[in-house]
């Protein structure tokens, strides 16, 4: 799990994530997002927690990991399309961006998404249903994909 995002939607999405995958049999890792002087480790039974990841640690991280719970920010989506990755998009409440992000690529069939509010663990059962970030072709048509950001 990748957080980020401003406070306090960072930290709420954190709380909500901890609740629910106290119940997960698998191995978590979690990252909060926040950079601080001396970078931090945890374990919380399944779940290893970091305060923060170097770039080479995060790559390293989600190239290990079979699913990838994340914002859906235009930077953090161009990640993951590039590490190909099956993930499901959280997209960070009145942040319209990630939620036309998220919307789309869930429309496209190529990532779930759900609301902060309203996550639960089932919602990862939904991945089954999507075909994940490799699905791009080589050249994707970013225009289409991003064509909220267009100008006036």
């Amino acid at each position: 799990m990748l957080l980020s995002g401003p406070e306090p939607q960072r930290s709420l999405l954190e709380e909500k994530i901890l609740l629910e995958l106290m119940a997960y049999k698998g191995k978590v890792i979690l990252i909060k997002g926040l950079v601080e002087p001396a970078q931090t480790k945890e374990q919380q039974k399944n779940i290893t927690i970091y305060n923060y990841m170097t770039s080479n640690e995060l790559e390293k991280a989600i190239q290990n990991s079979n699913i990838i719970i994340s914002r859906s920010g235009y930077t953090s989506v161009m990640d993951l399309v590039k590490l190909e990755k099956k993930v499901l998009f959280i997209p960070t409440p009145g942040q319209k961006e990630q939620q036309y992000l998220a919307k789309h690529l869930s429309n496209l069939k190529i990532a779930p998404y759900c609301n902060q509010k309203d996550f639960k663990l089932e919602h990862l059962k939904k991945l089954d249903n999507y075909t994940g970030l490799n699905s791009f072709e080589k050249d994707p048509d970013f225009r289409s994909l991003f064509g909220l950001f267009k100008g006036k």
